[in-house]
């Protein structure tokens, strides 16, 4: 622990991090088991479905989430990143509502990222962020009072952190991150006009929503804080959340921020869960679009539902970012989000999600124009009525499997691993600002194409013996491309090791980022400090 990191380390926070993790690690590993368990029921042909245990809250039309927090009434354009220093700066002046730092998907949760990561939202709460490139080239937070307000979003419950053992125990990486952002922050963060504000990802059960409420009373007890000042917005980003929309906000209630459209993860989820039924097969990844009406569903029961409880729904990202040295390429792109962020308005979010600050003034043109107003909560969409069906109704009109489509996703999965193992989690592949959400599609379509034995377009069946040849096949491209010493520089060598042990149809991780998280963990330089 060098003297900066030291800074957040304090003997207090990490007797509060140990405080929430004895409290609370033994219900996140039951809550992780009963994922196992509902995985197993479905692999047997019980199918999601809206829970017969609850219709009772749904039924009740009374109770709505809490009002809207300071800061968080208007967030028609969010904007997303990892935590580094220069991100975090150019986010919080992109002149989007708010932006989501991200100690998840978008980051790779080396020891380095993960604590320069607090020492950067520390920084910048405490508004004293400031950074120097290696080209002397000086970044500061704007004196206007123009800064997007700060949502920070901790790993998933599935995650550990470990560099930390508590009792001789891992640590779960949610409360690890929850626990310093939040004893560091939470006081400055209201003394400057808004709150502790998170962004609570891959829930499975309103039972895992439950658990982060618990957590959020525990720690504003702990530090004098009126209940009720925290703010959660849960990403809707698995098939299994989907059936329980209601069930979180109600769960979160006072500390309920709303729901948010994660729509890779999304896609993701629904190609996990149900991976062993051939029903359930989609084309490639460029096919499956948010009119396809498994996504179509989702979202205007996403809005339907936040409205009718009176908080935020929230829309999905746009990946793209801008294309240098290519105009027409990148009209076609910056044509893309457009389209999108209008398709979101008039559906009646209130609010979307950029990933690059050149597409903040984009996505709020097509906002403002349509939403003059802060948000779009009068909107009741009560002319939705989505059922289990509509939501498993994965069949895409005029999708095909192609060989391009393959390549692609052995290409992204690739790319994308090498850079997480490098340290990097948030990385430009073809154009698009890819996290793991993307790679994690890839390599599920591969495994479930050749666990099905499916055909291409052009009807040449999906083996894992032809995935492995592709494999094989795209490495030596990017060896090409490289160069000799770049290649043995980087870590795809290492990437396609792991990548060929996912696309056969057999063995399945979880989430590549369990698969891969070993890799980057400092065990060595951790037992030498013990």
């Amino acid at each position: 622990v060098t003297p900066e990191q030291a800074q957040i380390l304090t003997p207090e926070a990490l007797q509060f991090i140990a405080t929430l993790h004895r409290t609370f690690n033994s219900t996140r590993k039951t809550l992780l088991q009963k994922r196992v368990l509902r995985q197993q029921q479905i692999d047997q042909g019980i199918l999601p479905d809206f829970l017969p245990e609850t219709k009772a809250i749904r039924d009740d039309p009374t109770w709505t989430g809490a009002i809207p927090a300071p800061g968080l009434a208007d967030r028609r354009v969010e904007i997303t990143g990892p935590v580094d220093r220069k991100m975090v700066i150019n986010a919080l002046n992109s002149g989007a509502a708010t932006f989501m730092a991200d100690f998840e998907d978008s980051n790779a949760p080396t020891w380095e990222n993960n604590i320069s990561g607090q020492i950067n939202m520390k920084d910048a709460i405490h508004q004293r962020i400031s950074y120097t490139a290696p080209n002397g080239k000086q970044y500061n937070i704007r004196k206007d009072g123009k800064v997007a307000t700060l949502i920070v979003r901790p790993r998933g419950w599935h995650l550990d952190e470990k560099h930390v053992l508590i009792d001789g125990q891992v640590t779960s990486g949610s409360l690890f991150d929850f626990a310093l952002y939040f004893f560091h922050n939470a006081k400055k963060s209201v003394e400057i006009g808004w709150g502790p504000y998170f962004y609570l990802p891959k829930m499975e059960s309103h039972l895992e929503a439950r658990l982060w409420n618990d957590v959020f009373n525990l720690s504003q007890d702990y530090i004098g804080m009126p209940r009720g000042t925290i703010r959660g917005t849960c990403l809707i980003e698995t098939i299994m959340a989907a059936f329980e929309m209601e069930e979180f906000i109600y769960e979160l209630r006072e500390h309920s921020a709303g729901l948010n459209c994660g729509r890779w993860d999304y896609i993701f989820s629904v190609i996990k869960k149900l991976r062993q039924d051939p029903a359930f097969l989609l084309p490639d990844r460029a096919d499956v679009s948010m009119t396809t009406p498994f996504m179509d569903s989702y979202v205007r029961l996403l809005i339907k539902t936040c409205h009718k409880r009176g908080v935020h729904a929230m829309g999905g990202m746009a990946a793209q970012i801008p294309i240098k040295n290519n105009e027409a390429a990148n009209k076609a792109a910056m044509d893309k989000v457009r389209n999108d962020k209008l398709r979101e308005v008039k559906a009646g979010h209130d609010g979307t999600w950029v990933a690059h600050p050149d597409l903040v003034k984009i996505a709020l043109t097509i906002f403002n124009e349509h939403m003059p107003q802060p948000n779009q909560l009068h909107i009741r969409r009560e002319d939705v009525h989505v059922t289990a069906q509509d939501l498993l109704n994965t069949k895409v009109k005029g999708g095909k499997i192609t060989e391009a489509g393959i390549r692609a996703n052995v290409s992204v999965s690739l790319m994308y691993m090498e850079a997480w193992l490098r340290g990097a989690g948030c990385v430009p592949i073809h154009n698009l600002m890819e996290d793991a959400a993307t790679a994690e599609i890839s390599r599920s379509q591969l495994w479930q194409w050749a666990k099905h034995g499916a055909r291409t377009n052009a009807g040449v069946q999906i083996t894992p013996e032809y995935l492995l040849r592709v494999l094989d096949e795209e490495v030596d491209k990017l060896s090409k491309e490289m160069g000799e010493q770049r290649f043995k520089a980087s870590k795809i060598p290492q990437a396609k090791i792991y990548l060929a042990t996912q696309i056969t149809g057999r063995d399945y991780s979880d989430f590549l980022t369990s698969l891969l998280y070993d890799d980057i963990v400092e065990l060595e330089k951790a037992k030498a400090n013990l």
